[in-house]
């Protein structure tokens, strides 16, 4: 089976450009993508059962695999939320699904987004960065017809970075767009 794009890519060059960059000794020393999740919270959930159904067929197709449903850790009763409810969906992706997706959300998804407007970023001190979303729509996948309400997700690549400028550095080189 072929690699993807961006892990061909990764392999080829953008390693051993970080490599030298932060002067690392060994290869195995330089940041790179562990795993990308994927998750959108529903507030409708707690009303309907059924508004899961719609998020999670639309978020099998943007993450090319099935989603798995997230349930409520503790009652809230203010939310009239009881533990054990439904939620929320997420996915986690990883090796070649997970560079596919990075490939599709730097060159196809985010060019839609004119200047980040409804785009919120943060890079953690953890070398992890969180992308926020408010329209599912920048995908190619999601059709108008799926759901009357358009929904935001959150997008969190977690990096084997040491620090978080070598996770900016690694983002950077993929071609992840930053806010000046």
């Amino acid at each position: 089976m072929a690699k993807a794009r961006f892990e061909e890519k990764y392999r080829n060059t953008i390693a051993k450009q970080l490599q030298e960059k932060f002067s690392l000794k060994n290869v195995m020393e330089t940041p790179q993508l562990s795993k990308i999740v994927l998750n959108i919270g529903v507030k409708e959930a707690v009303a309907d059962s059924k508004a899961l159904n719609t998020i999670t067929e639309v978020m099998g197709l943007i993450a090319g695999q099935k989603p798995v449903r997230t349930k409520a850790k503790k009652s809230i009763a203010g939310f009239k939320l009881r533990e054990g409810m439904p939620i929320g969906v997420m996915v986690t992706l990883r090796r070649r699904a997970m560079y596919e997706f990075l490939d599709k959300l730097i060159n196809v998804a985010l060019p839609k987004v004119r200047d980040f407007q409804g785009v919120s970023t943060k890079l953690d001190s953890r070398g992890n960065y969180n992308l926020g979303i408010r329209e599912w729509t920048i995908f190619p996948e999601v059709h108008h017809e799926f759901s009357e309400k358009v929904h935001g997700l959150n997008i969190t690549m977690h990096t084997s970075a040491k620090n978080d400028e070598m996770a900016f550095e690694l983002l950077k080189a993929f071609g992840m767009p930053f806010k000046k």
